[in-house]
């Protein structure tokens, strides 16, 4: 079955993100896999046991293949595709002694990675029809930004920047720093860097000002329903100059609806990353 497509950054950091997850949990040895024959060889299945949107699967495969290359899996349910409760998402067949030692890592990427590609899922579906769309932001779970960033495209959203080198994202502290949004706007124009720069702006008058300074992407942080309205009306009355509007802040699934229902462009959330609700997974062996 066909995955979501891998950036090769994101390709890249597989191996060494599940060196270092393998590293923490088996450390000088598994103890308790060495009561097992070496020569041992066993089948087993990860099973879903609850409804949710799959994300995982090539952390899952360098895991294995880390601990032995012998290890073969078969996945039944490709990332971004939805498993019910019960339902086999893959069968694995290899040593036994492998198969135990990686057994809690691998599911330790599955339910992360598959709890935020289900989150946001949810939120996708909440503003079916609006044109708006769902942005990840880098309150992530440290060491693994990169892939909580693809499980957020496995569950149909989009990533924000990755980090703070391939965008510019003024904020309330950028903005004291500078002395105005103007001046950091042309601050950031001034650095030629080739990338998104987009300004947070906490009110009507930080907007207009922003627009005046010709942003092209802005942020309207903790902006109420109303507020929104406005905003956009605003915006729209720019023109050909108007700019992207991006809502943020304390926004919930109960809410994102009314949000989305402003006219904004897209609309970006932590939620999606930072409230891990892992999924739940069993890894069932087999002895025949």
């Amino acid at each position: 079955m066909a995955d979501m497509e891998l950036p090769e950054e994101t390709r890249r950091s597989i191996g060494p993100t599940v060196a270092n997850a393998l590293a923490e949990d088996v450390g000088s040895g598994d103890l308790t896999a060495s009561l097992v024959d070496l020569g041992a060889v066993l089948g087993a299945t990860i099973v879903a046991r609850q409804s949710l949107i799959l994300a995982g699967h090539p952390w899952v495969d360098e895991v294995f293949a880390q601990l032995d290359e012998s290890i073969l899996v078969d996945w039944y349910v490709s990332d971004g595709q939805t498993a019910d409760a019960d339902d086999v998402i893959c069968k694995l067949v290899g040593p036994a002694r492998g198969l135990l030692t990686g057994e809690r890592t691998a599911l330790n990427f599955l339910q992360t990675l598959s709890s935020a590609a289900t989150q946001t899922a949810a939120y996708v579906a909440a503003v079916a029809g609006t044109g708006v769309r769902i942005l990840d932001t880098r309150k992530t779970v440290p060491g693994l930004r990169l892939a909580q960033k693809y499980a957020v495209r496995c569950g149909g959203g989009h990533n924000h920047r990755v980090g703070l080198f391939d965008a510019i994202l003024i904020k309330e502290n950028h903005i004291r720093s500078a002395g105005s949004i103007t001046t950091a706007l042309e601050r950031a124009r001034g650095l030629d860097a080739d990338v998104l720069v987009e300004v947070e702006v906490e009110n009507h008058a930080e907007l207009l000002e922003a627009l005046d300074a010709g942003a092209e992407r802005i942020l309207l942080d903790n902006f109420s329903i109303r507020e929104l309205a406005k905003a956009v009306e605003t915006n729209r009355s720019y023109g050909y100059v108007a700019a992207e509007l991006e809502a943020s802040g304390n926004i919930t699934l109960n809410s994102i609806r009314d949000v989305a229902e402003t006219g904004v462009d897209y609309i970006s959330t932590g939620a999606l990353t930072k409230n891990v609700d892992a999924i739940d997974f069993s890894m069932l062996f087999r002895i025949d």
